[in-house]
């Protein structure tokens, strides 16, 4: 969820006025627009479409589509944040991220961070008040911690209002959040009912969620408080200077395969492949645009493995091949799947990703080059296999410098840099097509797999 504000001072207080009747109190002295009610302004979309969030009418209008979110400009500690929000259907869903990352949490659209859920009273399934209600509860997500209170989920993960206070939809309501030393207290239409303690991080980015369904928000003020020192350990991460390379819903940016007859898909804020691209030459996805020095940032899963590989090597630290007693290399059949991030424009500069024993983020081309010197094999071979499970979100962090490649997967060093000759200066980055069939059967391992969250940085050389 992302707020804007609004630098109107003369509609400041038309604002409260038409609110008025929403709150038992005025609003707190020194509130400052964080919308315009023009334009969004000083807002940061995250992973989101350029008409996911937009403007009419002094709202911001949340399409829902994709799963994602916009944010603050800069992290904030303690503060007032207030606005006023309505559903424009039975049951839709949204939210206001508190305290939250740069970027989404591994595999999903949200940031890690605090939820105050704004949620419609339509939003009805069996056994739904006993793990979230529908005006106001705050719970912790994917990684951040809080302790809740007062009237508590059964699961005991959720503080809940202690009285329900908002109107369905398409009605407005009037929200206060209070953050102060990691405790979040939440008003609903003029009456304190929620409150949350010891959040971890009580630091970061406040934000707007597209959740499936369109949401409006309007008078998004905020009052930023003291400082009382929040470590870098009680802070969520910035991810400073990092920018989406997918927006969710199409392939903007990317130059699709001629001919690829739909096997590349865009859609739900991920990038699907079933290895079954109809391109007569090059079946690769690559960006539109060249780089040179970078992060880069992915989050890819195998979906399945259907393919059983009769030659799955065993690969040593050096980055030779383990050998039998006939001086043959070892292989195993394994069930498999390949694909790979294509580095500067080139097939031979990936970094793997498949389901052998050395894990993903070798450089199999390096690797593989008898031109290449033993130190430069022993670099580009795993030094720990950090795969998640088959089907799992994985990430890599990859980062390129001067041809100097460092690759972490999952928080893990896998790659701590491997120095690359004649690596491309600039080039455009890749996701790669590996797979054929025969007679309807997988005779190599398929690249069936998604990606999501793709960010990268540019580095000054």
């Amino acid at each position: 969820m992302n707020p804007r504000f609004i630098p109107s001072i003369l509609a400041v207080p038309l604002l409260f006025v038409a609110i008025a009747p929403l709150r038992a109190q005025s609003p707190t002295e020194g509130l400052t627009p964080m919308f315009n009610g023009k334009d969004l302004s000083g807002w940061v979309p995250v992973n989101v479409a350029p008409n996911t969030f937009t403007v009419r009418d002094n709202m911001i209008i949340i399409s829902g589509i994709p799963t994602g979110y916009m944010r603050s400009p800069k992290m904030i500690e303690n503060f007032v944040l207030e606005c006023d929000w309505r559903h424009m259907k039975s049951g839709g869903n949204s939210g206001i991220f508190v305290w939250g990352d740069g970027i989404p949490a591994m595999g999903t659209g949200y940031t890690r961070g605090i939820e105050v859920q704004v949620l419609d009273h339509g939003f009805n399934v069996p056994g739904k008040d006993e793990w979230y209600t529908t005006n106001g509860d705050i719970f912790s997500i994917w990684g951040a911690s809080m302790t809740p209170t007062g009237r508590v989920s059964k699961k005991g993960s959720r503080s809940f209002p202690t009285e329900d206070r908002s109107l369905g939809s398409p009605e407005w309501n009037h929200y206060r959040i209070t953050g102060n030393q990691g405790e979040l207290r939440l008003e609903v239409n003029g009456k304190e009912v929620t409150v949350a303690k010891d959040c971890i991080p009580r630091k970061g980015f406040i934000a707007l969620e597209s959740e499936g369904s369109e949401c409006h928000f309007r008078n998004v003020v905020l009052k930023e408080l003291p400082s009382t020192g929040a470590t870098p350990e009680q802070s969520a991460n910035p991810y400073e200077g990092f920018v989406s390379l997918f927006n969710g819903v199409d392939f903007d940016g990317w130059r699709v395969p001629e001919g690829d007859n739909g096997h590349w898909k865009a859609k739900d804020g991920v990038i699907d492949y079933d290895a079954g691209s109809e391109a007569l030459g090059e079946k690769h996805l690559w960006t539109e645009k060249e780089y040179s020095n970078y992060t880069l940032i992915v989050d890819w899963r195998i979906k399945e493995t259907p393919f059983q590989n009769p030659n799955v090597r065993q690969i040593l630290p050096d980055g030779t091949n383990a050998l039998d007693q006939e001086g043959k290399p070892l292989a195993i059949v394994q069930a498999d799947a390949d694909s790979g991030i294509l580095l500067n424009g080139s097939e031979k500069y990936q970094v793997n990703i498949w389901n052998w024993p050395v894990g993903s983020g070798e450089m199999y081309g390096v690797r593989r080059d008898k031109n290449s010197t033993p130190e430069v094999r022993a670099a580009a071979t795993p030094k720990q296999k950090a795969d998640n499970a088959i089907g799992k979100w994985n990430r890599f962090q990859i980062t390129v410098y001067k041809g100097n490649v460092s690759v972490n997967l999952n928080g893990k060093e896998v790659l701590s840099g491997v120095q690359i000759p004649d690596f491309p200066a600039k080039g455009r980055l890749g996701f790669q097509h590996h797979g054929a069939k025969k007679d309807g059967q997988w005779v190599s391992a398929p690249a069936l797999l998604q990606y999501r969250n793709i960010f990268i940085k540019e580095l000054n050389p």
